[in-house]
């Protein structure tokens, strides 16, 4: 009776190691030829940059690698990749709002506070791809994040069926990389799954506009 329940959890270990490893190959291997620099994203004439969201600390500013995400798509923005910015993080709480965070430094930074806008539900990787398409009716975008992240970024946007290119923002070493790169192997596979069966975000709400002011959408 053991043996035979350690060969079932073994059976089923092995599947799911395979799962994730094929999963996170195919995210990797399907993506790797999109990541591009500022220069030829310049050229891509996309709808919006989207800047994925990170931690902000308790004074509103930006953790440091979200700030890298954040001078990578102002970079994007000031090339002409796209006349628009979305900036998509986790508003879940009222105490705390990465996407005001966000706004308020890329303003500081010159840019015109009517062309960012702020997706307040992005509250994971898939479901700013997701509302960036239907919510914000985005057809063709361009993602800043760091690389080890891009990937399932951009898996998601294509297979959402949004043309997607990404721009990484590896501008240093970053303390918790580690953990980050752990994180993201079944993070990759969930997002994988969702995508697959085009699992709506947690909050979808009304359409808006990217030819109105940023500062109706927050």
């Amino acid at each position: 009776m053991i043996k035979a329940f350690l060969k079932i959890v073994c059976t089923c270990a092995v599947v799911a190691a395979a799962v994730v490893g094929v999963t996170n190959a195919i995210v990797v291997v399907t993506t790797q030829n999109d990541i591009v620099n500022t220069d030829d994203a310049a050229g891509y004439h996309a709808d919006a940059v989207v800047v994925l969201g990170a931690s902000v600390f308790a004074d509103g500013t930006p953790s440091t690698i979200l700030k890298d995400r954040l001078d990578c798509g102002i970079a994007l923005y000031k090339a002409g990749a796209a006349p628009k910015i979305i900036m998509s993080g986790d508003n879940s709480t009222e105490h705390y709002n990465e996407c005001a965070a966000m706004k308020r430094y890329a303003v500081e930074q010159g840019v015109p506070s009517e062309d960012i806008f702020c997706d307040h539900a992005g509250f994971s990787t898939y479901e700013s791809m997701y509302r960036a398409k239907n919510v914000f009716g985005c057809t063709r975008v361009v993602v800043a994040t760091q690389t080890y992240h891009l990937y399932r970024a951009l898996f998601s946007a294509h297979a959402l069926g949004v043309e997607a290119i990404g721009v990484a923002s590896d501008y240093r070493s970053y303390d918790k990389q580690t953990w980050y790169d752990v994180r993201e192997i079944p993070a990759r596979t969930k997002d994988f799954f969702k995508s697959l069966f085009d699992v709506p975000s947690t909050f979808v709400g009304e359409p808006i506009s990217l030819d109105q002011s940023g500062d109706v959408a927050g």
